[in-house]
């Protein structure tokens, strides 16, 4: 097995200045244009999120893991940073796709976007790697907002209708292996609660992780807080440190619910940051 790569009792390389405005507890990151591959992704992961935290969260050589991988977002930035990456993806087209992406950002680093089911994560790691399997200093990934992308709600619904016109996806599939398609709320949060489990074995002492989620208004009204939610599963393997804010302000609004019902605009993303508890000496 490959040693831990952190070369530095540093958690990273930005300076006093840097590492304050890091660690204010919202930001705001509008994601910029995606290549044409790219969008038949229905909800892409922005390179510029992942690099904030990457940034922040690691040394360059470092690993980081994503077992929610996409279209390779993750790889992608961590190709542009010095820092090396493994990303899992159920869907071989969203693999392709970030493989392509790839091409002209991972000069000097080692990427492998793998196409795998991470709810399988230990053989699926086993099976590519062999014996030579890294260390992951970092865990930065964004889960499916359970079934979010099936259901017409609220600004979504404009987004459904726009997708289908385009011949794009609206959702990522229907495998059954899918999280996206698990019908049970409170099942859809053990699941991922498990996958994160799971990668645990293969995070360093200390290793943090940025998880990406958003509370969903559902179709009949109940607010799911899905964020909330993770965060306390998560809890019971992870220390849960705290949240930081992504917001969007270049979305369009709707006019959701006038003029009798409240319905928000959601334009902002939580990003649960925990720790993997240090071995104690």
């Amino acid at each position: 097995m490959v040693t831990d790569s952190s070369k530095s009792k540093h958690l990273n390389e930005l300076n006093g200045k840097d590492w304050v405005k890091s660690t204010k507890s919202w930001f705001v990151v509008n994601p910029r244009p995606r290549r044409k591959a790219q969008k038949n992704h229905p909800a892409k992961f922005p390179e510029e999120l992942v690099s904030r935290f990457v940034q922040f969260f690691t040394q360059p050589d470092a690993w980081v893991i994503d077992p929610f991988a996409g279209v390779g977002s993750t790889s992608v930035a961590c190709g542009q940073l010095e820092r090396n990456s493994v990303g899992i993806e159920l869907m071989p087209e969203f693999v392709e796709i970030g493989l392509e992406a790839l091409k002209a950002t991972s000069i000097g680093t080692e990427h492998h976007l793998i196409v795998g089911d991470s709810t399988k994560i230990d053989s699926v790691l086993a099976e590519h790697f062999g014996d030579d399997l890294p260390v992951f200093d970092f865990l930065i990934t964004s889960p499916p907002y359970w079934n979010m992308l099936r259901k017409s709600r609220g600004g979504n619904e404009t987004v459904h209708k726009e997708r289908e016109a385009k011949g794009l996806k609206q959702y990522y599939s229907d495998s059954n292996l899918d999280i996206g398609n698990i019908n049970s709320y409170e099942s859809y949060i053990e699941s991922v609660g498990r996958v994160l489990d799971g990668v645990r074995p293969f995070l360093s002492d200390g290793a943090y992780l940025a998880v990406v989620a958003q509370n969903m208004r559902d179709v009949d009204g109940i607010m799911r807080p899905i964020a909330w939610d993770l965060a306390r599963r998560l809890s019971h393997t992870y220390e849960l440190k705290q949240e930081q804010i992504w917001c969007q302000d270049n979305k369009r609004l709707g006019c959701w619910g006038f003029p009798t019902t409240y319905v928000s605009n959601v334009h902002h993303h939580y990003c649960l940051v925990l720790q993997k508890a240090k071995a104690k000496t």
